[in-house]
């Protein structure tokens, strides 16, 4: 029951309609017996800034933050982890008695969900679709492999992709490209990528009937890991089954990021 003393913790997101992270965290709360709910709330991008004096003026205890704020927030916390500064972007905030801290579970939930789902990343060629939040959190954990993956990642937003490459290369010894996200680099990135990983929004409710990739690229050979967990099943990873390749559903890397402690 909730009462004076209950504490809130909240997802934030535009759009946040979807996400399943009030069910998860208020039943781990119920099974736990902690004194916690959990809400979602629509800031829409622009917003963050309000949205964290909210936090601070409400003692909001902890957020999640999914897209589009996984970077414009970082400026408006008083810390950052190790993995988050190298990463650039955060997706948990906790706050401690008006001090907040973003951290990244992300990249690391992206490779449990990868290994959970049968696919080990080391030494692979992998093409990431996006150079958003979630995109830098899969990158820089790909570079924490040996061996190393080798990345080709396409984007539409053409600093934010250019910062995303140097940034790898500077801090990490991944071998990288980053290329314009267009018909030709598409085609020709997937045919010489063995694992490919969508880390937009691309395909997410309602838009259920898109997908980032064409059907016709995916062979059998490809691994497809799409990050968008709903629906369960987008059109990308229909679109894989059917070609009789290795589809990795998104929902599993919700789940390990939820679970990893900070």
């Amino acid at each position: 029951m909730i009462s004076a003393k209950t504490r809130l913790c909240a997802v934030i997101g535009d759009p946040v309609e979807h996400s399943l992270s009030p069910q998860i965290h208020n039943a781990a709360f119920r099974e736990t017996g902690l004194d916690f709910s959990y809400v979602a709330f629509h800031v829409k991008k622009g917003e963050t800034e309000n949205a964290i004096r909210g936090v601070r003026g409400f003692g909001i205890r902890g957020l999640s933050v999914t897209i589009p704020h996984k970077v414009d927030i970082v400026p408006y916390l008083d810390s950052v982890d190790e993995i988050a500064r190298n990463v650039g972007s955060i997706n948990t905030v906790v706050n401690d008695e008006g001090h907040l801290t973003g951290f990244s579970t992300d990249g690391p939930g992206a490779l449990r969900a990868l290994r959970a789902g049968g696919c080990d990343p080391k030494g692979q060629r992998v093409l990431l679709l996006g150079s958003g939040g979630a995109a830098r959190a899969i990158a820089f954990s790909l570079a924490t492999i040996s061996p190393a993956p080798e990345l080709t990642i396409l984007g539409v937003e053409a600093d934010e992709l250019s910062d995303l490459e140097n940034d790898i290369r500077e801090r990490t010894p991944l071998t990288v490209a980053s290329l314009p996200y267009a018909e030709q680099t598409l085609r020709d990135a997937t045919e010489n990528s063995g694992l490919i990983i969508n880390a937009t929004p691309v395909g997410m409710t309602p838009n259920v009937d898109v997908s980032p990739l064409g059907e016709e690229l995916i062979t059998v050979d490809h691994t497809v890991f799409d990050i968008v967990y709903t629906p369960f099943e987008t059109k990308l990873l229909r679109d894989a089954k059917a070609a009789g390749a290795q589809a990795i559903p998104g929902i599993g890397m919700f789940v390990q990021q939820a679970a990893i402690p900070v």
